[in-house]
Protein backbone atom coordinates (compact mmCIF):
# COMPACT_ATOMS: atom_id res chain seq x y z
CA UNK A 1 0.00 0.00 0.00
CA UNK A 2 1.28 3.45 -0.85
CA UNK A 3 2.18 5.79 1.95
CA UNK A 4 -0.87 7.47 3.49
CA UNK A 5 -1.49 11.15 2.92
CA UNK A 6 -0.48 13.11 6.00
CA UNK A 7 -3.98 14.37 6.75
CA UNK A 8 -5.38 10.84 6.55
CA UNK A 9 -2.76 9.55 8.95
CA UNK A 10 -3.70 12.34 11.37
CA UNK A 11 -7.35 11.36 11.12
CA UNK A 12 -6.58 7.69 11.74
CA UNK A 13 -4.36 8.55 14.70
CA UNK A 14 -7.03 10.69 16.36
CA UNK A 15 -9.83 8.17 15.76
CA UNK A 16 -7.62 5.46 17.25
CA UNK A 17 -7.07 7.52 20.39
CA UNK A 18 -10.74 8.34 21.04
CA UNK A 19 -11.86 6.97 24.40
CA UNK A 20 -14.88 4.77 23.73
CA UNK A 21 -17.60 5.11 26.36
CA UNK A 22 -20.07 2.29 25.77
CA UNK A 23 -22.80 3.08 28.30
CA UNK A 24 -23.84 5.23 31.25
CA UNK A 25 -21.94 3.05 33.72
CA UNK A 26 -18.70 3.61 31.82
CA UNK A 27 -19.46 7.32 31.69
CA UNK A 28 -19.79 7.38 35.48
CA UNK A 29 -16.46 5.58 35.81
CA UNK A 30 -14.82 8.16 33.53
CA UNK A 31 -16.20 10.99 35.67
CA UNK A 32 -14.75 9.30 38.76
CA UNK A 33 -11.40 8.82 37.02
CA UNK A 34 -11.21 12.46 35.91
CA UNK A 35 -12.14 13.80 39.33
CA UNK A 36 -9.48 11.82 41.21
CA UNK A 37 -6.25 13.19 39.81
CA UNK A 38 -2.76 13.54 41.25
CA UNK A 39 -1.17 14.62 37.94
CA UNK A 40 -2.28 17.10 35.25
CA UNK A 41 -4.57 15.74 32.55
CA UNK A 42 -6.18 17.28 29.48
CA UNK A 43 -9.65 16.33 28.27
CA UNK A 44 -10.42 17.11 24.63
CA UNK A 45 -13.41 16.63 22.37
CA UNK A 46 -13.19 15.85 18.67
CA UNK A 47 -15.87 16.77 16.15
CA UNK A 48 -16.00 17.27 12.38
CA UNK A 49 -14.72 20.84 12.71
CA UNK A 50 -11.70 19.60 14.66
CA UNK A 51 -11.00 16.96 12.02
CA UNK A 52 -11.15 19.55 9.25
CA UNK A 53 -8.98 21.96 11.22
CA UNK A 54 -6.16 19.49 11.77
CA UNK A 55 -5.74 18.91 8.02
CA UNK A 56 -3.76 22.13 7.58
CA UNK A 57 -2.97 23.06 11.17
CA UNK A 58 -0.21 20.77 12.39
CA UNK A 59 0.17 22.54 15.74
CA UNK A 60 -3.52 22.06 16.47
CA UNK A 61 -3.30 18.38 15.54
CA UNK A 62 -0.40 17.82 17.93
CA UNK A 63 -2.18 19.67 20.75
CA UNK A 64 -5.44 17.75 20.30
CA UNK A 65 -3.76 14.39 19.77
CA UNK A 66 -1.62 15.07 22.82
CA UNK A 67 -4.68 15.29 25.11
CA UNK A 68 -4.79 12.55 27.73
CA UNK A 69 -8.43 11.72 26.99
CA UNK A 70 -10.25 12.43 23.72
CA UNK A 71 -14.01 11.95 23.41
CA UNK A 72 -16.23 11.69 20.34
CA UNK A 73 -18.54 14.66 19.79
CA UNK A 74 -21.27 14.78 17.18
CA UNK A 75 -22.94 12.99 14.31
CA UNK A 76 -20.07 13.66 11.90
CA UNK A 77 -17.69 11.59 14.00
CA UNK A 78 -20.35 8.91 14.30
CA UNK A 79 -20.50 8.70 10.49
CA UNK A 80 -16.71 8.53 10.22
CA UNK A 81 -16.33 5.79 12.80
CA UNK A 82 -19.21 3.82 11.30
CA UNK A 83 -17.50 3.95 7.90
CA UNK A 84 -14.27 2.71 9.45
CA UNK A 85 -16.18 0.00 11.34
CA UNK A 86 -14.71 1.26 14.59
CA UNK A 87 -16.75 1.01 17.79
CA UNK A 88 -18.12 4.53 18.34
CA UNK A 89 -19.82 4.22 21.74
CA UNK A 90 -21.90 7.05 23.15
CA UNK A 91 -21.91 10.57 21.78
CA UNK A 92 -19.85 12.37 24.44
CA UNK A 93 -20.39 16.03 23.58
CA UNK A 94 -18.92 18.45 26.08
CA UNK A 95 -22.12 20.41 26.67
CA UNK A 96 -23.67 17.34 28.29
CA UNK A 97 -20.56 15.80 29.84
CA UNK A 98 -18.85 18.82 31.41
CA UNK A 99 -21.74 19.51 33.84
CA UNK A 100 -21.26 15.96 35.16
CA UNK A 101 -17.62 16.83 35.85
CA UNK A 102 -18.62 20.06 37.58
CA UNK A 103 -20.93 18.09 39.85
CA UNK A 104 -18.04 15.74 40.67
CA UNK A 105 -15.90 18.75 41.61
CA UNK A 106 -18.47 20.08 44.09
CA UNK A 107 -16.73 22.11 46.81
CA UNK A 108 -13.42 22.13 44.93
CA UNK A 109 -11.38 24.83 43.19
CA UNK A 110 -12.58 25.59 39.65
CA UNK A 111 -11.60 28.12 36.97
CA UNK A 112 -13.66 29.32 33.99
CA UNK A 113 -11.59 30.93 31.23
CA UNK A 114 -13.29 31.96 28.03
CA UNK A 115 -16.01 33.90 26.21
CA UNK A 116 -16.89 37.49 27.24
CA UNK A 117 -18.98 39.42 29.72
CA UNK A 118 -21.70 39.28 30.89
CA UNK A 119 -21.91 35.64 29.79
CA UNK A 120 -18.74 34.60 31.59
CA UNK A 121 -19.90 35.87 34.98
CA UNK A 122 -23.36 34.41 34.41
CA UNK A 123 -21.85 31.01 33.64
CA UNK A 124 -19.60 31.16 36.71
CA UNK A 125 -22.55 32.09 38.92
CA UNK A 126 -24.58 29.20 37.52
CA UNK A 127 -21.76 26.73 38.13
CA UNK A 128 -21.43 27.94 41.72
CA UNK A 129 -25.18 27.83 42.38
CA UNK A 130 -25.97 24.51 40.69
CA UNK A 131 -22.81 22.51 41.34
CA UNK A 132 -21.43 24.11 44.50
CA UNK A 133 -17.94 24.61 43.09
CA UNK A 134 -15.43 27.08 44.54
CA UNK A 135 -14.88 29.44 41.61
CA UNK A 136 -11.32 30.71 42.17
CA UNK A 137 -10.64 32.26 38.74
CA UNK A 138 -12.94 33.77 36.09
CA UNK A 139 -11.25 35.32 33.07
CA UNK A 140 -12.25 36.18 29.49
CA UNK A 141 -10.77 34.26 26.59
CA UNK A 142 -8.97 36.96 24.62
CA UNK A 143 -5.59 37.31 26.33
CA UNK A 144 -2.31 35.76 25.09
CA UNK A 145 -1.84 32.08 25.95
CA UNK A 146 0.83 32.75 28.61
CA UNK A 147 -1.72 34.75 30.65
CA UNK A 148 -3.63 31.57 31.44
CA UNK A 149 -0.51 29.71 32.49
CA UNK A 150 0.15 32.49 34.98
CA UNK A 151 -3.46 32.32 36.21
CA UNK A 152 -3.09 28.59 36.76
CA UNK A 153 0.08 29.06 38.80
CA UNK A 154 -1.50 31.87 40.81
CA UNK A 155 -4.86 30.25 41.65
CA UNK A 156 -4.00 26.53 41.34
CA UNK A 157 -7.50 25.31 40.44
CA UNK A 158 -8.31 21.61 40.45
CA UNK A 159 -10.51 21.91 37.38
CA UNK A 160 -10.11 24.39 34.51
CA UNK A 161 -12.84 24.76 31.89
CA UNK A 162 -11.63 26.50 28.74
CA UNK A 163 -14.26 28.09 26.50
CA UNK A 164 -12.22 29.80 23.80
CA UNK A 165 -12.87 27.55 20.84
CA UNK A 166 -10.41 25.63 18.71
CA UNK A 167 -7.43 25.82 18.35
CA UNK A 168 -6.57 28.32 21.09
CA UNK A 169 -7.96 26.29 23.98
CA UNK A 170 -6.05 23.16 22.98
CA UNK A 171 -2.78 25.12 22.90
CA UNK A 172 -3.46 26.64 26.32
CA UNK A 173 -4.35 23.23 27.75
CA UNK A 174 -1.02 21.90 26.51
CA UNK A 175 0.84 24.79 28.12
CA UNK A 176 -0.98 24.57 31.47
CA UNK A 177 -0.39 20.82 31.67
CA UNK A 178 3.34 21.51 31.39
CA UNK A 179 3.20 23.28 34.78
CA UNK A 180 2.63 19.85 36.39
CA UNK A 181 -0.14 21.17 38.60
CA UNK A 182 -2.58 18.36 39.58
CA UNK A 183 -5.43 19.80 37.52
CA UNK A 184 -7.96 18.58 34.96
CA UNK A 185 -7.97 20.94 31.98
CA UNK A 186 -11.11 20.65 29.84
CA UNK A 187 -11.26 22.01 26.30
CA UNK A 188 -14.90 22.99 26.56
CA UNK A 189 -15.66 24.91 23.37
CA UNK A 190 -19.04 26.62 23.71
CA UNK A 191 -19.89 25.25 27.18
CA UNK A 192 -19.38 28.61 28.94
CA UNK A 193 -21.53 30.33 26.31
CA UNK A 194 -24.30 27.80 26.91
CA UNK A 195 -24.08 28.08 30.68
CA UNK A 196 -23.99 31.88 30.47
CA UNK A 197 -27.10 32.03 28.24
CA UNK A 198 -25.25 33.53 25.29
CA UNK A 199 -26.31 30.60 23.12
CA UNK A 200 -29.42 28.45 23.51
CA UNK A 201 -29.24 24.68 23.18
CA UNK A 202 -31.35 22.86 20.65
CA UNK A 203 -34.43 20.99 21.90
CA UNK A 204 -33.71 17.44 23.06
CA UNK A 205 -35.41 15.85 20.06
CA UNK A 206 -33.16 17.83 17.71
CA UNK A 207 -30.08 16.73 19.63
CA UNK A 208 -31.26 13.13 19.62
CA UNK A 209 -31.36 12.95 15.82
CA UNK A 210 -27.96 14.61 15.50
CA UNK A 211 -29.11 17.94 14.09
CA UNK A 212 -28.00 20.31 16.84
CA UNK A 213 -25.52 21.83 14.38
CA UNK A 214 -28.45 22.92 12.17
CA UNK A 215 -30.09 24.63 15.13
CA UNK A 216 -26.86 26.44 16.02
CA UNK A 217 -26.39 27.50 12.41
CA UNK A 218 -29.87 29.05 12.41
CA UNK A 219 -29.03 31.02 15.56
CA UNK A 220 -25.56 32.15 14.44
CA UNK A 221 -25.49 31.95 10.63
CA UNK A 222 -22.71 34.50 10.11
CA UNK A 223 -20.30 33.00 12.64
CA UNK A 224 -20.96 29.36 11.82
CA UNK A 225 -21.45 29.54 8.05
CA UNK A 226 -17.87 28.56 7.25
CA UNK A 227 -17.81 25.79 9.87
CA UNK A 228 -21.00 24.06 8.77
CA UNK A 229 -22.16 25.16 5.31
CA UNK A 230 -18.67 24.97 3.84
CA UNK A 231 -17.04 22.62 6.35
CA UNK A 232 -19.58 19.80 6.44
CA UNK A 233 -19.39 18.95 2.70
CA UNK A 234 -15.58 19.03 2.91
CA UNK A 235 -15.71 16.69 5.91
CA UNK A 236 -18.01 14.29 4.05
CA UNK A 237 -15.69 14.34 1.01
CA UNK A 238 -12.71 13.48 3.19
CA UNK A 239 -14.71 10.87 5.10
CA UNK A 240 -15.48 9.07 1.83
CA UNK A 241 -11.75 8.85 1.13
CA UNK A 242 -11.16 6.87 4.33
CA UNK A 243 -11.00 3.08 3.98
CA UNK A 244 -11.27 0.06 6.26
CA UNK A 245 -8.17 -1.50 4.69
CA UNK A 246 -6.12 1.47 5.83
CA UNK A 247 -7.58 1.10 9.32
CA UNK A 248 -6.33 -2.46 9.49
CA UNK A 249 -2.90 -1.50 8.18
CA UNK A 250 -2.73 1.27 10.79
CA UNK A 251 -3.51 -1.34 13.49
CA UNK A 252 -6.59 0.52 14.70
CA UNK A 253 -9.21 -1.32 16.80
CA UNK A 254 -11.83 -2.64 14.39
CA UNK A 255 -15.26 -3.94 15.39
CA UNK A 256 -16.58 -7.35 14.37
CA UNK A 257 -19.31 -5.70 12.34
CA UNK A 258 -19.29 -6.98 8.79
Amino acid sequence: MSELLEWKQRWYNVVEKIRIVANDAEQDLLVKELSSLTTPRVLGFVNSFAMNSMVKNQAFYHALYGADVILRDGSGMSMLMTRLMVNKGLNMNGTDFIPKLLDAYRGRRVAFWGTEEPYLSQAAAKAKAEYGVNMVSVHHGFDPEQTYVELALQHQPELIVLGMGMPKQEKIAEMVRATNLPVLIVCGGAIIDFMGNKVKRAPKWVRKIGFEWVYRLMLEPKRLYKRYVLGNPIFIYRLMRMHRAEVISSKMPVSNKS
